[in-house]
């Protein structure tokens, strides 16, 4: 099971079930974003695999759960060490079907082991309470204990982290897993599912799904058999999941969008902000949940902030080579949904102060998106009330802190804010009055830690929070335990 790869077209991504290779008869291509060429192709499951999945998880989980926790913590720990041992690999992976530079790509691989390390930890500190009874004799305590099959649903944005966020927490709590990676980067998923087994993970403990969400998720978010399904993807989905998970109650994870407002101050230092601005709402081609979208100015200090940052925005460098600022988004479809976008919000009076079009030249043949500035959309308008999960950040004029803070909260959305600003009063006050998950004093509008809960308000979420211990609360329920004695 020793994890390999070299770029091959003819090769074939399969799912794992219990550590078997499983295919079907149909197979897509998986395409690096940078130039649209094929790296391999996926073998997409069909409802058998999935069902298949399933059963040899709920066959596995018992024998795992039995495992002790910190041998599981130990266990998982080896698979950090070989992913650190081989985390140039996996860079490369992560950057070609990701359409990413090598650099961000290393630097997502380390998230990942931090990430694993932290929950791998966990074994050692899956905490219940003690607690006194009312009642002389009588002994009240809580431990903590699986769910029993986690079916785990992640996003391509940043494949690697994202595989560690969901998997490491739901395996050291002794649940039994299913993933369902996104199906436009499978390569990776693949990659360390095949590493954890290696390390002694049992293989039907952790199973892979490949395919396409809209087919196989149904099968696998409705199925009996499935105790706790954590998602990270779109309001869109999340909705559908959360209706199918409801009619069976099942336990239910969803971290979804975000329309992140980024909130300059009269009194902020502009060029800190400037910097802090163009990182939020174009690093990672704006491929974030947490990325800042809604730009919300002072009018005092709008003109010099917009002049510097569309500056800033004109210098960003394209591309996946180290130097560059921001690569690809991650399909076809995702740059055309935002072309559209932009379109629209020009139509209805929106103006584009820098880029709004395709890249061209040597990018052309990629999934390129000029980074986007547009000024004047409609605070209720589809530009701000969408994520379009892109580099495209649209500009919002107040007079004050009141209406800075009335915008902001001015969203369906509530995962992230950060304001700029010199005063502690001010900024304090906003930490409390932002209507978000996360909010963030003069820096980004993302940069969540593995230790750390990361969650929304909203339709940016069902209110539960993953990572940091608080993903505890999601793989694991709570038993209580009361213990009488008579007393010799």
């Amino acid at each position: 099971m020793a994890a390999s790869w070299r770029c091959n077209v003819a090769r074939v991504i399969p799912s794992l079930i219990a550590g078997a290779e499983v295919t079907s008869g149909r197979i897509a291509p998986v395409l690096n974003p940078h130039n649209n060429e094929t790296i391999c192709a996926v073998s997409l499951a069909d409802a058998e695999i999935s069902g298949g999945a399933i059963a040899a998880a709920r066959a596995a989980q018992a024998a795992w759960a039995a495992v002790p926790a910190v041998k599981r913590g130990e266990i998982l720990l080896k698979a950090c060490a070989l992913i650190e041992e081989r985390s140039e690999e996996l860079s490369r992976i992560v950057a070609e079907e990701a359409g990413k530079s090598l650099k961000d790509a290393r630097g997502e691989t380390g998230g990942a082991v931090q990430c694993g390390r932290f929950f791998a930890g966990e074994g050692q500190r899956l905490f219940g309470r003690t607690m006194p009874s009312n009642t002389a004799n009588k002994y009240a305590m809580t431990i903590r204990q699986p769910c029993g099959v986690a079916l785990l649903i992640t996003a391509a944005n940043t494949p690697a982290p994202n595989f560690a966020w969901k998997v490491f927490p739901a395996l050291i709590c002794g649940n039994a897993v299913v993933l369902k990676p996104a199906e436009d980067t499978p390569i990776s998923a693949d990659w360390m599912a095949r590493v954890l087994i290696e390390a002694g993970v049992p293989a039907g403990a952790l199973n892979v799904v490949q395919g396409l969400g809209a087919e196989v998720g149904p099968e696998l978010t409705q199925h009996a058999d499935v105790d706790v399904i954590s998602f990270t993807g779109s309001d869109r989905v999340g909705r559908g999941i959360a209706q199918a998970a409801g009619a069976d109650l099942k336990k239910l994870s969803l971290e979804l969008g975000g329309k992140n407002a980024f909130v300059v101050c009269d009194d902020a230092d502009l060029d800190k902000a400037v910097r802090w601005a163009a990182l939020s709402a174009f690093s990672n081609a704006g491929q974030r949940c947490a990325a800042g979208s809604r730009f919300v100015i002072f009018d005092a200090v709008y003109d010099t902030f917009v002049e510097k940052f569309v500056a800033a925005t004109k210098a960003q460098k394209l591309g996946v080579g180290d130097d560059c600022d921001l690569g690809p988004v991650i399909n076809q479809r995702q740059i055309t949904a935002m072309i559209d976008a932009i379109g629209r919000a020009q139509s209805a009076g929106a103006r584009v102060l820098t880029g709004g079009n395709r890249a061209v030249g040597t990018l052309a043949s990629g999934n390129y998106l000029e980074p986007t500035i547009v000024e004047g959309a409609a605070v209720d308008g589809e530009l701000s009330l969408t994520e379009l999960f892109g580099p495209i950040a649209a500009l919002y004029r107040v007079r004050d802190y009141a209406e800075a803070v009335r915008v902001t909260n001015a969203s369906p959305y509530g995962l992230t804010a950060c304001i700029h600003t010199r005063s502690i009063d001010r900024g304090w006050h906003f930490t409390q009055v932002a209507q978000t998950g996360v909010v963030v004093v003069n820096g980004g509008t993302y940069g969540s830690e593995p230790h750390m809960p990361f969650g929304g308000r909203k339709a940016s979420g069902n209110g539960s929070r993953e990572p940091g211990t608080e993903a505890l609360d999601v793989y694991s329920d709570l038993k209580d335990i009361y213990l009488w004695i008579d007393p010799p």
